[in-house]
């Protein structure tokens, strides 16, 4: 969607839950960066509402959220002022919104999906915009999903698989330390395929978690 059909999604109340996504919550504690330094800056590449730039806030970053929606911008602004943290907040397309070089201690996408034609050059963007030392941090719906899973995009030119994005990482120079699946309930409407029209049950999307690092 486009900034106009984000803002009209998210002015119907509140799309996504206000705790952290648990999977960027696990890498974010597996890896040790729930203890920045001082000073140490983070970006959440579209952020949405807010959820998990706020969560970063809490832990002591430096943060920035940049997301295309101003209506879900105005939700994260809300959130931080709930939560008495302090958070940049950009209102910018992230296709020709400058991200700078070698200035992020912590890039976070969550949940960003884009045709591959802009994913590729968007990608070494981001991973410009990473200091020496600095995390890439990637949680995804992932292409077997479409297959094998449920809901999510079913377009699999916006989707990619843990291998895709290490190899990625790797070419241009950074270390992969984490590539992986995971899976997530999701519930399911009484009756939906063969379930029993009267039983409500869960079925597991798939998704991804990458994390990278650039050397020092």
């Amino acid at each position: 969607m486009d900034a106009a059909g984000w803002d009209a999604r998210y002015a119907k109340g509140q799309v996504w839950s206000k705790e952290a996504n648990r999977f960027f919550v696990d890498a974010v504690r597996t890896h040790g960066l729930d203890h920045p330094v001082e000073g140490a800056r983070a970006i959440d590449l579209g952020c949405g509402e807010g959820r998990n730039a706020v969560w970063l806030a809490l832990l002591g970053w430096s943060v920035t959220g940049v997301d295309m929606s101003t209506v879900g911008i105005d939700r994260g602004r809300a959130m931080a002022v709930t939560n008495d943290v302090r958070v940049e907040w950009v209102v910018a397309d992230l296709e020709t919104w400058d991200l700078g070089a070698g200035v992020w201690d912590l890039m976070v996408l969550v949940y960003v999906h884009w045709p591959t034609d802009k994913r590729l050059p968007f990608m070494q963007r981001v991973i410009d915009g990473l200091a020496p030392g600095g995390h890439l941090v990637i949680v995804g719906h992932d292409r077997t999903n479409i297959e094998h899973g449920h809901g999510g995009p079913q377009n699999p030119d916006v989707l990619t698989t843990p291998d895709e994005l290490a190899a990625l990482s790797r070419a241009a120079g950074l270390e992969v330390l984490e590539a992986r699946e995971v899976r997530r309930p999701v519930s399911l409407e009484p009756g939906h395929g063969s379930v029993a029209v009267d039983a409500a049950t869960t079925a597991d999307a798939i998704d991804h978690v990458v994390v990278a690092q650039r050397p020092e």
